[in-house]
């Protein structure tokens, strides 16, 4: 009996920036644990204007980072490499993390948005600044007592503002979008407080438009045992609303649109191990596997309980005056 052939995964260009032995560098592909990997040093800023300066392909933004630049060979997995999320400034404050809610098809009767006429947009919430990011392998903190939490597998776009504001696609990467859902349904109003959970990124940032399609499986992993898994799809062929709408929209508000400011924007996920009847617990590992790209990443989540609030001293009763 003939054995089907898994389709090939997409040949994407893609670069990651890391630091080095204290100083930063971009890189070129995913390269495996243990394999060696060329770095190229760059300065603070540098991968990101040079979106802004070139027409953005992958030919023009390699030869714009890499020409004269001193490089370094290291081992993948050396203690010293870090990553760090794609094109995250070293300033805080500098780079803004949100998204869009309720963009899928199956939350429309699978339904897609009507060409022409007016533009109404989905719900869009802030989840926090870039510098709030967790990379792959890294704790995911979470309020001590969630009332629901729900992992979300994103498809995230990458934007750079130049020095006028103007926005500047860079490529896109992929996501868990953490939330709190069992808040948002006991009142939407409460969303703001939903989403301040922690969200995770990886590194790869793959440089292309939005890719239409993009499927992967999540496994939730309790005890050392898988508790629960599930499949995804979150590409813009999976959305309501066309990608190139939301985007307009959003990027016509000024407060996204500062100069020099990087935004990270998640379309949205499918549904989840929520819809299924699943609870994520404290100390939960969440794999997601992106099949479709050949990423795959893992956090654990942790419940984080605050310490008391320190309250200023009473101020004392004022006595008798002489």
């Amino acid at each position: 009996m003939s054995q089907s052939v898994p389709p090939a995964l997409p040949v994407l260009p893609v670069l990651f920036e890391a630091t080095y032995g204290g100083e930063r560098h971009v890189g070129f592909g995913r390269p495996e644990d243990g394999t060696r990997q060329t770095l190229y040093r760059v300065a603070e800023g540098q991968v990101a204007a040079a979106f802004i300066a070139t027409d953005g392909s992958a030919t023009a933004i390699e030869a714009a980072l890499t020409e004269g630049a001193e490089t370094v060979t290291v081992t993948v997995g050396d203690p010293e490499l870090r990553l760090l999320p794609p094109l995250l400034p070293t300033a805080t404050g500098h780079a803004l993390l949100s998204g869009f809610m309720g963009t899928h098809k199956k939350k429309w009767n699978g339904e897609t948005a009507p060409e022409g006429g007016e533009f109404v947009p989905p719900k869009w919430f802030f989840k926090g600044f870039g510098d709030w990011v967790r990379l792959p392998g890294e704790t995911l903190d979470v309020p001590a007592a969630p009332v629901a939490l729900i992992e979300e597998p994103e498809v995230t776009l990458v934007y750079v503002n130049d020095d006028d504001g103007t926005p500047h696609y860079a490529g896109y990467t992929f996501g868990n979008d953490l939330c709190d859902i069992g808040l948002h349904r006991q009142d939407p109003g409460y969303n703001p407080y939903c989403k301040l959970c922690d969200t995770a990124l990886t590194p790869w940032l793959f440089l292309g438009p939005p890719p239409r399609t993009v499927t992967g499986r999540v496994t939730i992993v309790r005890d050392g045992a898988t508790a629960w898994e599930g499949s995804f799809d979150c590409g813009a062929d999976a959305l309501y609303f066309r990608v190139q709408d939301m985007a307009a929209h959003l990027f016509s508000f000024p407060a996204v649109r500062r100069p020099g400011q990087v935004n990270y924007v998640l379309l949205g996920a499918d549904e989840a191990s929520f819809h299924d009847g699943f609870r994520i617990a404290d100390g939960d590992r969440i794999a997601i596997d992106v099949k479709s790209h050949g990423v795959a990443f893992e956090n654990t989540v942790r419940y984080v309980s605050p310490a008391p609030l320190a309250t200023p001293a009473a101020t004392p009763a004022a006595g008798p005056t002489a």
